[in-house]
Formats: structure tokens, sequence, C-alpha cells
């Protein structure tokens, strides 16, 4: 969880949420979601046991239909949000400055993913070139080229074709959507050890 909601903000936060209406559990998890862009999402094992916990309390009710709970703050939810408005203004503001520092930090993690990317397709258009190279040379007198033909040559075409539809996939799953830390951080991870081991390959 993310630290904005220790010391019991969640609860607090799940309330208000539920004074603007009825809502199912992971409606609860997209608002939460939506309201930090996509960069942190509670799991159901974190928002249940509260939202159980809250209806203990008094301070929520809940009905079921079709299988699903919907639920309802009640008279006692909202007379402790009124108690605790301030606190509320201030987890506002925390939530907002939390968002900020994500957005930056992930900014900072997309532009690093891009630099890799940008580095392995560097890395391998340079190998390609430095292996057509060595195709043209030969030691033993008269030199002779190969042939720019045959099974070498469709190989060396194709991994010009992996290469680009790779870069291509990589960027628009980029633009596809927002990712967690934890997904940057191992796409990463993927991709130097990606160029590591072509490094290796094709020294």
């Amino acid at each position: 969880m993310t630290a904005v909601f220790s010391h019991g903000r969640l609860r607090l936060y799940l309330l208000k949420l539920l004074d603007d209406g009825p809502k199912h559990g992971y409606e609860l998890i997209r608002l939460l979601e939506d309201r930090f862009l996509g960069l942190y999402a509670p799991s159901a094992g974190t928002i249940y046991p509260r939202l159980q916990r809250l209806e203990v309390e008094g301070l929520v009710s809940h009905t079921a239909a079709g299988g699903r709970k919907t639920y309802e703050i009640t008279d006692a939810g909202r007379a402790e949000l009124r108690q605790r408005a301030g606190e509320l203004t201030a987890l506002e503001t925390d939530i907002a400055a939390s968002v900020a520092d994500l957005s930056s930090l992930a900014g900072e993690i997309r532009s690093e993913v891009r630099g890799s990317v940008r580095d392995l397709k560097r890395e391998l258009s340079e190998a390609t070139r430095q292996t057509r190279r060595v195709r043209w040379e030969s030691p033993a007198p008269p030199p002779r080229p190969e042939p720019t033909t045959g099974p070498q040559a469709e190989l060396l075409d194709e991994l010009d074709g992996r290469l680009a539809a790779f870069t291509a996939e990589v960027s628009r799953l980029m633009r596809a959507r927002q990712f967690s830390d934890t997904q940057l951080r191992t796409a990463i991870r993927l991709l130097d050890g990606a160029l590591d081991g072509l490094r290796r390959l094709l020294r």
C-alpha cells in the first residue's frame, strides 16, 4: 500500500468515496486507481477486509444482489467524516503530492526504458553491420566477396526485420497504458539482460 494511506487513512478515504454514493468493492479499487493515475491500485485483499471492519463498526452497510455486495455509508459513517474533515483535507493534499511524485518517477523510468530500447537497437544494428562486413572480408588471395544471397543473407534480413518489429512492439506497448514501478523496473532488467546476451553472442 502506498505510504500516503498509512495509519488507517485508507479507511477514512473509503468513507469519503462511499459518501459520494453506494459502490461495489471493485468500483472502489478502480476509483483509487484512477485517483493515482493508474500508478497505484489497492488489491481486493486490501479493500475488502477494511470494508468488513467498517461494517462491523456500523460505519457502512451492504446489500447483496447477483452475487455482489454493494456498500453504502451509514449516518454514523457520515458523522465520522464530519468529525475528521480536517484529516480528510490533509489526506487529499498528501494524495495530490504523492501522485505528482509517482508521475515524475514513472516518467523517469519510461525514459530509461526508451533509452534501453534505443541502445539495444543501436547495438544490434552495429552488430549486423559488423557481421555483413566480415562476410565480405577474406584473407585468401585473391579476395572474393561472398554472395549477397543465400541462407546467411536471408537470416540477416530476418534479424533486421525481427529487430524492427521488436522495437515497434515495445513502442506500442509503452504508448498503450501507464505502468507500475515494478513493471517498468522489470522491463528494464529484461532489456538489459537481452542486450548483454546478444553482446556475448555477436562479439
